[in-house]
């Protein structure tokens, strides 16, 4: 997560610089992304992501919160990604035209990955745009993807990824950097009756195709796991990130990230309620941080400074004002 991602023996992590303010929010319709799930009505179930449908979805805009640090970084982010993982029929070989046409380097699309799948059109929908971390004039941004793709024989099949953008601050703009798609690997021959159960939750615990992929792996720590259906007990939750597509790193520092280890999962919403959405019940969101503390977090991060607890067990900082961070240990 950020570079207070995780606090042990070492000591606190160092805070981040100054942020510069925010830019007014920027609506984004481009075919793909999901704003539709911030904040509002719990999403519909969506396929599966090997699910066959018969045709391309519509898929709703993503837009930025107001609660959100810097969106103009978080729409930099999507932006890209939507230009390289959807396409009308016939332009998915027009993808670095695109991106050219954003200001940004072409080559970018050859970092893309799954991203880019094959197949004659596709759509993407944005579920999230998370920080990976957020410094002055650096940036991580988390792109959980839903993605849609029409074959040649005209089959659609379902799918998708988390993509960590990487940024630098630069004017007009911010420059994309690097594109880093999860690589989740493949499906475990089995798997323990409590990963199934995670897979299987439906709208208790809701997988983006990454997290999905992520547990099927059968590299996802127990003890996530464990919490995951604990918590599923009493709240809705809508998971953005698990194992892949996470910085190796804690943004800013040198420091292994619990992440990629499989021992660490966020959460962007919590009852349909999005974590950045000013709207959202700050009591609820407090709740859930320690609900997630009294599931065995030793690291718990979100936008609420809390007390209590083992030292350091809970921390804020802007990179977690849009989800809720639970780390473990083992």
């Amino acid at each position: 997560m950020s570079i207070a991602d995780h606090r042990g023996p070492d000591g606190p992590l160092p805070r981040p610089r100054t942020l510069l303010k925010g830019a007014p929010a920027v609506l984004l319709g481009v075919a793909g992304c999901s704003g539709g799930s911030r904040g509002g009505a719990p999403a519909s179930p969506r396929p599966a992501a090997t699910a066959t449908l018969a045709g391309l979805p519509k898929v709703p805009a993503w837009w930025p919160s107001p609660g959100d640090v810097q969106p103009e970084v978080k729409v930099r982010a999507v932006e890209l990604v939507q230009a390289i993982g959807s396409w009308p029929a016939g332009e998915r070989d027009a993808a670095m035209a695109r991106v050219g046409a954003l200001g940004l380097e072409p080559a970018l699309v050859d970092q893309a990955g799954a991203l880019r799948p094959g197949g004659a059109q596709a759509v993407l929908e944005v579920v999230d745009a998370q920080y990976g971390g957020i410094l002055a004039d650096s940036a991580s941004v988390l792109v959980v993807c839903r993605q849609w793709v029409r074959r040649g024989d005209g089959a659609v099949v379902a799918g998708g990824t988390t993509v960590d953008v990487r940024l630098q601050k630069a004017r007009p703009r911010w420059e994309v950097t690097a594109l880093r798609p999860a690589e989740p690997g493949a499906p475990a021959t089995a798997l323990s009756p409590e990963a199934q159960r995670v897979l299987d939750a439906g709208a208790s615990i809701r997988l983006p195709p990454a997290a999905v992929a992520d547990i099927r792996s059968g590299q996802v720590h127990a003890s996530v796991v464990r919490a995951l259906l604990d918590l599923a007990r009493t709240y809705r939750i809508d998971v953005s990130v698990v194992r892949s597509g996470h910085p190796l790193k804690v943004f800013g520092t040198d420091r292994p990230s619990d992440h990629p280890r499989g021992r660490a999962v966020d959460v962007w919403r919590i009852d349909g309620h999005a974590v950045v959405d000013p709207g959202t019940s700050r009591a609820l969101v407090e709740e859930f941080m320690r609900a997630a503390a009294a599931a065995g977090s030793y690291n718990v991060g979100g936008p609420l400074q809390l007390s209590g607890g083992a030292a350091d067990q809970f921390f804020s900082d802007d990179t977690h004002r849009d989800h809720v961070h639970m780390g473990f240990r083992g």
